[in-house]
């Protein structure tokens, strides 16, 4: 017994440094938590500081959004401008109902639905301090339509705006827009990243070089293939943003090196949509932490053919070279399986508006591939050529990875019909001015749309003397029915009507389309609010509430 109670007695010590331990530990535990709660609560408020890091992919022609037909340009410039409406920066899928005030507080329709009246915001000043009034809502449209006295050196989106027949203002803060006709996709278009307002007292040739907006940020420098700087504009008319004190974008033309440099923490962010299935998987393999998302980014790749210049003036030769076409190896090669087929509409379910699968299937060319290309032979010796007597072609295309590659596979598949093509690569600064005045046989061209209506893709692409229609394609009474759908607001009514007009421009081989991309975009988990969108490339890019937790 009195060894049982000294056993007992022992143990009773032990059993209360124990629970004084454990209840240490648990105090510890609990402080622990508290602390990294606070410290994530922390971390998940916005702060105010530091510089954005982002590689470039190129050196933008310019820095004029207006001008130019790429979103090189887009991303840098976005920030230094802003718009009379916007698509939410936080909504991925761009849509009628997710379009938000900027430098206008609200907008309405006359009962015609043929007049758009805007009030705009009081108060704001461009960046070098002078007022933003309507007077500048005015002078913007007048440029776009070349009624202004200076010109635009490039235009490529004047015939977005052609149903515009006049702009009037009413004081410093009300502008309206009257139509020709209805145009329910107007407002859309004007949300695009592709419609900033610009100043009145600023040449378009400054806006190239030294743009000034009303936007969340200062131009500050351009440096060719060195780097673009942007700075915190102080005096912003939301108060209290950006959260950035700039973003400093890095040119680096070699995608291997940027992925490096975004690797090594020299940069924060890739280029937006620039990285592939294949180089996302590198980077996750060497930084685990790195947050990555591809998205479609309704941009096509397509093939562009000089339609003015023998022998592809003749519309077998360009039927032929349509058929040679295999979509799904472009896909496969390129983005690994994540990429669509599709017509000129960016195809669903993240389109609103492009041909169903089903549809799509009974268009010429998006069959079996090999009676295509036997078919497409036949037509190509008919014309007098074959294996001993190719047609001996150059494909131009711009000076990009993103150009090059599919360029090369292109340029493997119309071997199948007794083509041999050499790659042509032109300068970003070069391409789209070269196309433009039709200086090239054949092309590999992306296409991007600033907005998924069929009003921009038609207008802009296909309209018979538009400044994009790169092939000058021009159909008359097609073009009559782009006017007929752009009317129309029953959203399924329209959508039958966009999809014969987009098979009508695949028979026609007014522009094949390739592929619609979807690519990626990475970033560092301390870069918080980032938003990718899920239907353009063009729109998202305002970033004045992104802001770093390092």
């Amino acid at each position: 017994m009195a060894e049982r109670s000294m056993v007992l007695i022992a143990e009773k010590p032990n059993r209360t440094i124990w629970g004084g331990i454990f209840m240490i530990a648990k105090l510890i535990a609990i402080v622990a938590l508290a602390i990294a709660a606070n410290t994530m609560a922390q971390a998940d408020e916005p702060n105010h500081g530091g510089i954005l890091h982002i590689y470039h992919r190129e050196t933008p022609p310019s820095l004029s959004i207006h001008e130019e037909a790429t979103f090189s340009v887009n991303v840098p410039a976005m920030g230094v401008f802003n718009n009379l409406v916007i698509y939410d920066q936080h909504k991925p899928q761009n849509s009628m109902g997710d379009i938000v005030p900027e430098l206008a507080t609200r907008w309405a329709w006359d009962s015609a639905n043929t007049t758009l009246t805007f009030k705009l915001r009081e108060g704001v000043t461009w960046h070098d301090g002078k007022p933003f009034t309507a007077k500048d809502v005015k002078c913007t449209f007048d440029l776009l339509q070349d009624k202004a006295q200076d010109k635009f050196r490039k235009n490529p989106r004047r015939d977005l705006f052609n149903n515009i027949s006049e702009v009037t203002t009413n004081g410093d803060f009300e502008v309206a827009l009257h139509l020709k006709r209805p145009q329910p996709s107007l407002l859309a278009m004007i949300a695009s990243g592709y419609t900033p307002m610009y100043p009145c007292h600023v040449t378009p040739a400054q806006m190239r070089t030294h743009p000034i907006g009303t936007g969340p940020y200062k131009f500050v420098e351009f440096k060719q293939n060195e780097s673009i700087k942007l700075a915190r504009n102080e005096n912003y008319w939301k108060k209290g943003l950006p959260y950035l004190d700039g973003i400093e974008f890095t040119i680096i033309s070699n995608r291997a090196t940027a992925v490096l440099a975004f690797v090594a923490g020299k940069v924060d962010m890739t280029f937006p949509t620039e990285m592939t299935p294949a180089l996302i998987q590198d980077i996750k393999k060497q930084d685990s932490t790195a947050i990555c998302e591809i998205r479609p980014i309704n941009v096509s790749t397509n093939l562009i053919v000089n339609r003015e210049n023998p022998p592809f003036d003749n519309i077998e030769l360009r039927k032929a070279m349509a058929l040679a076409l295999d979509r799904k190896a472009f896909i496969d090669i390129i983005f690994q399986g994540q990429a669509d087929a599709g017509g000129t509409l960016l195809p669903p379910p993240e389109g609103v508006w492009g041909m169903p699968p089903e549809m799509l299937r009974t268009v010429s060319g998006y069959g079996d591939v090999n009676k295509d290309r036997e078919q497409g032979r036949a037509i190509m010796a008919k014309l007098g050529y074959g294996p001993n007597n190719p047609l001996r072609i150059k494909v131009s295309t711009r000076n990009l990875a993103t150009y090059r590659d599919p360029a090369v596979v292109l340029i493997d598949q119309l071997k199948s019909i007794y083509i041999e093509g050499e790659l042509d690569p032109v300068e970003s600064s070069q391409w789209f001015a070269k196309i433009a005045r039709n200086d090239y046989s054949v092309g590999l061209n992306l296409t991007g749309n600033g907005i998924d209506d069929p009003d921009q893709a038609f207008y802009e692409n296909y309209a018979c003397g538009s400044e994009r229609n790169y092939t000058h394609y021009c159909n008359k009474e097609l073009e009559a029915l782009f006017d007929k759908q752009s009317v129309e607001t029953d959203v399924e009514k329209r959508k039958k009507m966009v999809w014969d007009i987009d098979k009508k421009l695949q028979e026609d081989v007014a522009r094949p389309i390739l592929l619609h991309a979807r690519s990626g975009t990475c970033w560092k988990p301390y870069v918080k609010n980032m938003t990718i969108m899920n239907n353009s490339a063009y729109n998202g890019y305002r970033y004045e509430d992104i802001w770093l937790s390092k």
